[in-house]
């Protein structure tokens, strides 16, 4: 945490379709192994304690249930663990009878906040607006594991022992979408965005899912931390192949694929803040958030991230360059513009 960097991690882990109490086991059994390696902030995936591919028992108050006594027995089981994670579970609101796609945002057996899922697909292999209601302008609270907790998509999560350490959360097609909520949170003084998603796998996907997120690091100038599906998923539908990726403005830092566990790098969170005040478009959003703080215990962090030798320098200086095309080649005899029809923008071969 000295000096600006803060270790994040985008973990995956093994799950059971529907079996809430093992993913719960598979979760915090992660988690500790993410504070054994230093890491103070961890993404998890989208609905990761029931799983992703549960389909119409999404419906059940059974697996409802399970879920919230699953994330119940993670915050007792993490009580001790000075990290902040964040967790998918579907979530029931009382107020409107509804059901939210959700993350939890959770730091020593406190839940400091629920982000809902904005932009539900509804396209091509998803259908998720069967089960789940946007969170779009939704801000009420909820009681869940015994804590009247917040449920609002437009809330932040700061660091008071490191004041440039701000959590904004979106999940999975938020990020697709042509407005994501990143963007307000960014704005707002989020520096690091965790997104818990759920994308499966088709050819050409995993590239695309690449550049969205360097993308969108880029242009909010921030850390981006992506933790996906993976083993466990049912394939009746689709494939998860647990692609995680963390990015620094524009820079993929780590990325794991085809594997369940962690991917672990360092964001600065200070050098994101000095590169917004030098862009005068780096403006604040008009719109109101919300703010939950939390405590990080000083320490210092081990860096594995590479660090060139030569920044100043392009990565790319030393590579070979590239060959000229070809000559234009004379056409045919025979086969070219007759002399009336020749002007002087035609070559001499013509």
């Amino acid at each position: 945490m000295r000096d600006g960097f803060i270790k994040v991690a985008a973990g995956t882990p093994k799950i059971r379709v529907a079996d809430c109490r093992y993913n719960a086991e598979q979760i915090f059994t992660l988690m500790r192994q993410a504070a054994h390696q230093g890491v103070r902030v961890l993404c998890l995936p989208e609905l990761c304690l029931t799983g992703y591919t549960c389909g119409d028992l999404f419906f059940q108050p059974t697996l409802l249930q399970g879920a919230e006594d699953g994330l119940a027995t993670i915050l007792e089981a993490t009580r001790n663990l000075d990290m902040v994670a964040a967790v998918g579970l579907p979530v029931r609101c009382k107020w409107d009878h509804k059901l939210y796609n959700c993350a939890a945002v959770i730091h020593k057996g406190e839940i400091l906040g629920l982000v809902p899922k904005t932009h539900l697909p509804n396209y091509g292999e998803f259908y998720e607006q069967r089960w789940f209601a946007s969170g779009e302008g939704k801000d009420f609270m909820v009681s869940l594991c015994g804590q009247e907790v917040s449920l609002c998509g437009r809330g932040l999560f700061v660091c008071e022992d490191m004041p440039n350490l701000v959590l904004g959360v979106e999940i999975c097609e938020d990020l697709w979408a042509p407005a994501a909520p990143s963007s307000l949170l960014a704005r707002a003084g989020a520096t690091v965005i965790l997104n818990l998603s759920a994308s499966d796998e088709v050819v050409s996907k995993a590239e695309y899912r690449r550049q969205l997120v360097t993308g969108q690091s880029a242009r909010l100038v921030c850390g981006y931390v992506y933790a996906d599906a993976g083993e466990g998923e049912s394939s009746t539908d689709m494939v998860f192949a647990g692609h995680d990726l963390i990015a620094e403005n524009g820079t993929l830092l780590a990325q794991r694929r085809f594997s369940t566990g962690l991917t672990v790098s360092e964001i600065d969170v200070d050098k994101l803040v000095y590169e917004r005040r030098r862009m005068n478009t780096f403006t604040a959003p008009e719109e109101e958030v919300w703010r939950s703080y939390f405590n990080l215990e000083p320490a210092t962090t081990a860096l594995t991230r590479p660090i060139s030798t030569t920044p100043f320098v392009p990565s790319d200086a030393g590579a070979p360059a590239p060959s000229p095309p070809p000559p234009l080649s004379p056409p045919t005899p025979g086969t070219g513009p007759s002399a009336a029809t020749r002007s002087c923008a035609s070559p001499p071969w013509a």
